[in-house]
């Protein structure tokens, strides 16, 4: 049975400890914590803000784990990241064995440099659903990246027997507002996550729910503008919108996308959820001054 992902779902971060070891009672405590609001749809593990590939496949299967026993009723959904298809395709089984849901699988990482074959990522679902078993989540990349596939490519693999939702983060604004409108009219089963965290008030009023980063440290506020887009309430969105972008500059806005992960781990430290930031290399920590910004972004935003 699909899952209905119509709501937040986050994607949340991968505690460590002080000597970078996953900090699997860390990860406990803030699964339990999203699994509470309601409004939260799913919870994906093993993504970008979860530092997925930075893990070994034990530790991966072990995260899996640990969050399907801490998230009561919510599903565990796996972020699959394997280069060759059936790499991938075993560690789509490894997280459907450990009790994910369904899978978010990413395009094949040499793509982003060479672009794809015309053909291969569709082939890339087929082979990780059957091997797995998993309901899977096509993962739309920014424009700006050789691995995002063009509206044939996204209709075909939404049509395929397992695909039931597309979390699109294209980041080009007239590839949004033209494509989403052909996959709700040609898939109107495909549910529609946007994963465009910094430009969530453009996208909010098009999608079924949200599937973010963002979602792990400001899920009240998120669900709010998912209910404001959904109703096309539009000045309640762009007030959610104004209340949040202090937070979203100061965790998005930064010089590399990939610091977004630990100015998360920073907010989630000033909510109470964390007791450090420790992120695993290539990760560096932020410059001091941003544990600071972060709190008063926070603090703006009525969330701390």
């Amino acid at each position: 049975m699909n899952l209905d992902l119509r709501g937040l779902t986050p994607a949340p971060v991968t505690p460590f400890t002080r000597d970078l070891e996953v900090d699997y009672d860390a990860l406990a405590s803030l699964t339990r914590w999203y699994a509470s609001i309601p409004g939260i749809t799913g919870l994906v593990y093993l993504g970008h803000a979860g530092e997925g590939t930075y893990l070994t496949p034990e530790e991966q299967v072990r995260v899996i784990e640990v969050a399907v026993e801490n998230a009561g009723d919510v599903p565990v959904i796996a972020g699959i990241t394997g280069e060759g298809d059936k790499v991938a395709g075993l560690e789509a089984k490894r997280a459907a064995d450990a009790g994910a849901r369904a899978g978010l699988l990413y395009p094949s990482h040499g793509w982003l440099r060479f672009g794809y074959q015309k053909g291969a990522p569709q082939e890339r679902y087929r082979i990780v659903h059957e091997e797995s078993g998993l309901p899977l989540i096509l993962f739309q990349y920014p424009d700006a990246t050789k691995a995002s596939y063009d509206l044939a490519t996204q209709l075909e693999i939404g049509a395929q027997p397992g695909v039931f939702a597309t979390k699109n983060g294209v980041r080009n604004m007239r590839r949004w507002d033209t494509e989403i409108p052909v996959l709700r009219q040609e898939l109107p089963d495909l549910q529609i996550l946007s994963c465009h965290d910094e430009y969530l008030l453009h996208t909010i009023f098009d999608v079924d729910g949200l599937l973010v980063g963002y979602g792990g440290i400001a899920p009240e506020l998120l669900i709010e503008f998912i209910a404001a887009g959904k109703s096309k309430d539009y000045p309640e969105a762009r007030r959610i919108h104004d209340t949040l972008l202090p937070v979203t500059k100061n965790v998005y806005h930064r010089g590399s996308h990939m610091e977004g992960t630990v100015a998360l781990k920073l907010a989630l430290v000033e909510r109470g959820k964390l007791e450090h930031a420790a992120v695993r290399p290539p990760l560096l920590p932020l410059a001091p001054e941003a544990q600071g910004e972060i709190s008063l972004a926070l603090k703006h935003a009525g969330i701390i």
